[in-house]
């Protein structure tokens, strides 16, 4: 039987990598902190509709104060320029905490490889939709470091992923086909809120048991000989 326990270097390096979250701008201009939650929360929400409907990089800070309301000339008193709105949405949306996890559902034994897909991709797609095509569309527009917390975040989900499925499959650790079969299932993971458009005339759910049917294939294929 495979040795499945990680080390604590390891396990101290990925909670790290879990627990990044991009810098928010730190502004005390303003000292009433109900305000300042109010605005900020305006500020957000106008710039999210308008990034998703125009893009990051067409959307102008006029056009955030106009759509949420907050004057031009204060405006600054809460967030420091568009890129601190894009790492506050960012935050919010993406790295939420609140989204069940792949590694996380696969902890239960009892729930088989298509359920626990599904599951996963059915909580992706929605709960965290927003924060998905924020991030992919945006990622050419960030700041050097900002891109790299996320791809710092987006690798530890995927050795999440490879460390449960080594539990799961009996593998061993240093499976590199571990790795990549992580890497495609998070990928699918954006498949549903980035490809909108292919899907006008299919029922959700027959997509996302197609997808989970697919993903859970694709597991099963490192062992083809254990009943998974």
């Amino acid at each position: 039987m495979p040795d499945t326990t990680l080390s604590p270097d390891r396990m101290d390096r990925l909670h790290a990598l879990r627990t990044k979250v991009l810098v928010e701008a730190d502004i005390t201009s303003v000292q009433n902190q109900s305000l300042i939650q109010n605005r900020r929360e305006q500020i957000c929400d106008a710039a999210l509709s308008l990034f998703l409907e125009k893009g990051f990089a067409a959307t102008t800070i006029r056009d955030i104060c106009a759509r949420s309301g907050v004057n031009q000339a204060s405006i600054y008193d809460y967030i420091a320029n568009k890129n601190d709105i894009l790492r506050r949405l960012l935050n919010q949306l993406w790295f939420r905490e609140d989204a069940l996890t792949l590694p996380v559902i696969l902890l239960d034994p009892s729930i088989s490889l298509e359920a626990a897909f599904e599951k996963y991709f059915r909580e992706s797609w929605t709960t965290k939709r927003d924060g998905t095509l924020l991030a992919y569309r945006s990622v050419p527009h960030m700041q050097a470091q900002d891109r790299a917390t996320l791809q710092a975040r987006e690798f530890a989900v995927m050795k999440d992923l490879a460390d449960q499925l080594v539990v799961r499959l009996g593998l061993n650790e240093d499976d590199q086909r571990l790795d990549i079969v992580a890497n495609l299932i998070v990928f699918l993971s954006a498949f549903g809120p980035m490809r909108d458009w292919l899907k006008r005339d299919i029922p959700d759910d027959v997509i996302l048991r197609t997808i989970a049917a697919g993903a859970a294939a694709m597991v099963r294929s490192l062992v083809p000989d254990e009943a998974i």
